[in-house]
């Protein structure tokens, strides 16, 4: 495209030709954000907004806002011969101004519609969509892209925290998110995206974790959805500012080295009447209603609706630098019948099978656009079933993605810990299953906000006991699962021990870790720990394959114990884990290693400043002996804490041993050499005995001739 002046492409350059018209009804019209929605123009030397939308089967189609007063009929747009594209320019529209198109149906009726491709919305409860132009924030973060292009992410550090940013923290001012005051919400004004980049940016580089991810940025008009019922899928919500201070957002998160994960929502939207919902009065993006959720389906095997979704998905990674995108919902994508229980309103495939072939079908070509595009950025699925092959590529019959959420490591382990002590036992299996699979795709461990909410308890109320064993517990648990394989996730909260769930309407309780030690102190556990998980890549380097990771034991049931080794590339890397989820404490406890060698304890749960207990093996350095205990050869003794784990490192190999052979050389070499010395010191009494006898004599000789010479 050529520019104009001040900046703005010609209008011209933004009509639609033959061959995106082709491509949007092939599916695989990737940048259609490029020319569809708004965007500043010029036509000859008049400056304006070019606009298109794509509304087939209507009568017409007009452009209202604050630039024509809101006139109904005041800005018509044109057809297009082919596509279904209404589009034009119009002289005089500004940055800034708010708009919505104007679709008069087959029936006559008129529908007033936000733009489905509009990058800004009006801050709600408005619905309106708003000017805005994308292009020029200077981005600071390319040695970031650089090293994330050339660093494979399954070899790197995956801890991620789960953010919803209208509820990480508020401004204590009483108003409403919005600033409202005179509302039912005074959870506290939203902080905006500039400060965000400030605070939230600082606490999650000083607490250590690799990545954040947001709850959906996209603009929704319901803040009790979270974000997951999507109004304007290219506009990041007005709460918190405008599109460059978002931007601005994600480039001071890769400037602290932290990558940026979005949750993306391409199974549904919501029905109000401003969105996608009937958008040209018929069922036009979607073909269903969500039984559950009463959401709108997206018609995933019209071609148009995979280019916008592609286009979508392609657009946050291009413009907003996003590392990684996860899929929400993927398991109700997959099957025709989620939700339905009734065997009369069951719908089946042209096989006679219940998958949705359509989805599965748009699932694999978007994992592999975004492969070819952007093979550095992570595709993470939220697939809570045991469908196939969800991490493996489409040519091998699978879903494309890079990680799947593990659910069932969640929902067990979870119950595992939520059980009482003296049940565990007949437990246990709940503890070690995931290992049984852990590696047939590859997974992240996610404690995510679905786990905090709707009466599930936060995550310390599920521990069993007194407030020291619930620590303790939350503790244990977090020790689990980053010592586990696979990826981690955690929601802002789980890092204090809060007790109350997570409320959409209000912050994060942090006062608490301030003022009351207990919490103070598991901030500072979470903070250690994620710091021992960076400096440690054992832990991370082969988190996804088999040769990361062996069980030392799994079956102490009785004794509630686990311990297993991790390995990285290096060897000398290796670490054992040993966890102890009982409450009784061991002084001597056997333990089985899998070399000999000399180790130490390089991490405990258990350290007071963390809350705990105290039983530690600091400054012990474990010499390994040949007595074989837990299917190893090798074995050591040990200080085991209370409800509490200890992580040993491998220091280097113990001293050589002495072999018979050497031994009795030595001895041989040790007896002749002590013989050659008596021998030496017998001949040198024999030559001082003799020459003692000639001194005498020679005296004797002299003194006679000394006489004889007097006389």
């Amino acid at each position: 495209m050529l520019e104009g002046i001040m900046g703005y492409k010609r209008d011209v350059d933004y009509i639609l030709t033959d061959e995106d018209v082709f491509m949007m009804g092939k599916g695989v019209w990737y940048r259609s954000y490029e020319k569809l929605g708004a965007h500043p123009a010029m036509s000859g030397r008049t400056k304006g907004y070019h606009f298109a939308v794509w509304a087939p089967d209507v009568k017409s189609v007009h452009v209202i806002g604050d630039f024509n007063g809101w006139d109904t009929w005041a800005n018509p747009l044109g057809l297009r011969p082919t596509g279904g594209v209404w589009e034009g320019f119009i002289e005089g529209v500004e940055e800034g101004q708010l708009y919505k198109y104007v679709i008069e149906t087959k029936q006559g009726d008129l529908l007033y519609k936000a733009d489905p491709y509009a990058f800004m919305a009006e801050l709600i409860p408005g619905t309106a969509s708003r000017t805005t132009d994308i292009a020029g924030y200077r981005w600071g973060d390319k040695r970031w892209l650089t090293k994330r292009a050339e660093s494979p992410h399954m070899k790197n550090r995956l801890n991620i925290f789960e953010v919803h940013l209208g509820s990480w923290k508020r401004h204590n001012d009483g108003l409403s998110g919005t600033g409202e005051p005179e509302t039912e919400d005074h959870g506290g004004s939203y902080l905006t995206y500039e400060e965000l980049s400030e605070e939230l940016v600082a606490y999650v580089k000083e607490m250590g974790y690799s990545h954040i991810e947001l709850l959906p940025v996209m603009e929704h008009p319901f803040d009790g959805s979270w974000g997951y019922q999507v109004t304007s899928y290219y506009a990041p919500t007005s709460r918190f500012g405008n599109p460059k201070q978002f931007k601005h957002f994600v480039d001071m998160c890769h400037r602290a080295n932290i990558g940026v994960i979005l949750d993306w929502v391409p199974g549904g939207f919501c029905q109000d009447a401003h969105g996608l919902a009937k958008f040209n009065g018929d069922m036009l993006y979607e073909n269903a209603i969500h039984p559950n959720w009463g959401t709108c389906k997206f018609d995933l095997g019209r071609k148009e609706v995979q280019s916008f979704l592609i286009s979508n998905l392609l657009y946050w990674i291009d413009e907003y630098h996003a590392d990684g995108v996860r899929m929400d919902g993927v398991t109700s994508m997959l099957y025709l019948n989620f939700g339905i229980d009734d065997p009369r309103q069951k719908k089946f495939n042209e096989k006679g099978t219940e998958e949705d072939l359509a989805a599965i079908s748009f699932i694999q070509q978007l994992n592999d656009t975004v492969g070819k595009y952007y093979p550095d950025v992570m595709m993470i699925a939220e697939e809570s079933t045991a469908w196939p092959l969800v991490t493996y590529p489409p040519k091998d019959g699978g879903l494309g993605f890079n990680y799947k959420w593990d659910m069932g490591w969640m929902n067990d382990t979870l119950h595992y810990c939520q059980t009482d002590f003296p049940f565990r036992p007949g437990n246990h299996n709940l503890l070690t299953f995931s290992t049984m699979y852990q590696f047939n795709e590859n997974f992240i461990l996610p404690l995510s906000h679905d786990e905090v909410v709707h009466g599930k308890c936060s995550l310390i109320t599920r521990m069993p006991g007194d407030q020291w064993r619930q620590f303790a517990g939350l503790r244990s648990l977090a020790l689990y699962q980053l010592t586990h394989s696979g990826g981690a996730l955690n929601f802002m909260g789980n890092e204090i021990g809060q007790y109350i769930e997570w409320r959409y309407y209000e912050g994060i309780e942090y006062f608490l870790a301030d003022q009351y030690e207990n919490h103070g102190k598991h901030r500072e556990f979470v903070k250690a720990l994620n710091k021992f998980y960076n400096s440690h890549p054992a832990l991370w380097q082969r988190a996804y394959t088999s040769d990361g990771f062996d069980w030392i034991e799994a079956d102490d049931a009785e004794q509630c114990l686990i311990s297993f080794a991790r390995h990285g590339d290096n060897p000398k890397d290796d670490l054992v884990i040993l966890i102890n989820f009982e409450v009784n404490p061991y002084e001597e406890f056997r333990l089985g290693v899998p070399k000999p060698g000399v180790w130490e304890e390089v991490f405990n749960s258990d350290r007071v400043e963390y809350g705990g207990s105290g039983v530690t093996n600091d400054g012990v350095k474990f010499k390994s002996e040949d007595k074989p205990w837990n299917h190893q050869d090798q074995s050591i003794v040990l200080r085991v804490p209370p409800l509490g784990g200890t992580i040993l490192k491998y220091v280097r190999p113990l001293p050589a041993k002495r072999t018979t052979k050497k031994v009795a050389a030595k001895a041989v070499k040790a007896g002749t050499a002590k013989a050659t010395a008596a021998a030496k010191k017998t001949a040198a009494k024999a030559k001082a005995s003799t020459d003692a006898k000639k001194g005498s004599a020679s005296g004797k000789g002299e003194a006679k001739a000394s006489r004889a010479k007097k006389a």
